[in-house]
């Protein structure tokens, strides 16, 4: 795995073991295309597996970005993977999503959730997300998600604003109302 674009372009990323399946060079090089300079924009990268979107982030201006895991395995490649930025490295919660949602109240302008797709409460999560208030007015929310899965138009008072197919993978925008927005 390597990293699309941006300040870190080509460096590799290791994958640790366990339950991992990394986002596509393809999809990810399309959805910070969509995005665009993340120069000073906040990103929480849910169900981070290798860092690796997060990473992206990075290497795209974004700061803080934020990665949560819940596997303990994972941490000493993911915090090898994070070495790579030398300015405001990416900060790790060794965690479930569940746990982090419940206990921190920071507000992100991107919110990422890439949930293993088995995973079957995907919409309650964003829900979740955005209840809790971590997405900023005006900021998005990201979903990948397999595509025989269903979604609503609106989720809380998150409206979709862009859907992209890469494989049997979507991805799904969310835009929080009020404020400036990113999209």
């Amino acid at each position: 795995m390597r990293i699309t674009g941006g300040k870190y372009r080509g460096r590799q990323v290791k994958c640790p073991k366990g339950e991992i399946r990394p986002a596509m060079d393809r999809m990810r090089e399309s959805l910070f295309s969509i995005l665009g300079d993340l120069s000073g924009l906040s990103f929480l990268d849910l169900f981070s597996g290798s860092g690796l979107v997060g990473l992206e982030a990075a290497s795209r201006g974004a700061s803080p970005v934020v990665l949560v895991e819940k596997d303990g395995g994972k941490k000493r490649v993911i915090l090898e993977n994070c070495a790579m930025v030398e300015e405001n490295p990416p900060r790790l919660f060794l965690m479930p999503v569940e746990r982090f949602l419940r206990q921190f109240k920071t507000s992100y302008d991107i919110v990422y959730l890439d949930p293993p797709f088995p995973f079957g409460r995907k919409v309650e999560m964003v829900e979740e997300v955005s209840r809790r208030g971590l997405v900023k007015p005006g900021g998005l929310v990201i979903i990948h998600y397999p595509e025989e899965d269903q979604w609503p138009d609106r989720v809380d008072n998150l409206e979709v604003v862009d859907k992209r197919k890469y494989g049997r993978s979507i991805l799904l925008f969310f835009r929080s109302p009020r404020g400036d927005s990113l999209l």
